[in-house]
């Protein structure tokens, strides 16, 4: 794994990661405390723990699966469309940070909980799409970064539930 690479990683799933946690202050502070939660919500302290566990894979994992998508085009005959393997891996991952980004701002930034159960499964299913990309490239990698998609879709249960729990309020973050 080159060290330009993971850099790169690092950096976007760290904005993702900045993304949502500037968000998410201040409804933790205000309104959240003030939701009903389904009785398997996990402590406070295990989100940030989770989280940083994570974004760390998928920077990870990330960029070895793009060194990888680059080895292999390097010594392929069709370098096209190994190339475009490389740009459909990398538009993916950059689609996943942007939905995980916007579960944030959508639950938290917007206290719109049902919306944010829709947009939390679909990151589920772009995680789930993400690992499989990157077990096609390398297999350990891939497995590494199944945790993602089972967090993600614990997360839409979780968020799905609590909106469940709330749903005869308004906009929750007034």
């Amino acid at each position: 794994m080159r060290i330009s690479t993971l850099t790169g990683t690092s950096l976007a799933t760290a904005a993702a990661g900045a993304i949502g946690s500037i968000v998410t202050r201040p409804a933790v502070e205000t309104w959240y405390p003030r939701l009903k939660k389904p009785s398997f919500v996990p402590p406070a302290w295990v989100f940030p723990v989770a989280w940083t566990a994570l974004y760390t894979d998928i920077a990870v994992t990330s960029a070895v699966a793009i060194d990888g998508l680059d080895e292999s085009a390097a010594g392929a005959t069709t370098g096209d469309a190994k190339n475009d393997t490389k740009q459909a891996y990398l538009a993916a991952l950059g689609a996943n940070l942007a939905l995980n980004g916007a579960w944030s701002w959508i639950y938290f930034g917007k206290g719109a909980l049902g919306t944010a159960s829709v947009a939390a499964a679909v990151l589920t299913v772009s995680s789930a799409d993400l690992a499989r990309r990157t077990g096609a490239v390398n297999a350990p990698a891939g497995a590494a970064l199944a945790a993602y998609p089972a967090w993600c879709a614990f997360a839409t249960v979780l968020s799905t539930s609590t909106w469940w729990l709330n749903r005869d309020r308004e906009l929750v973050s007034r």
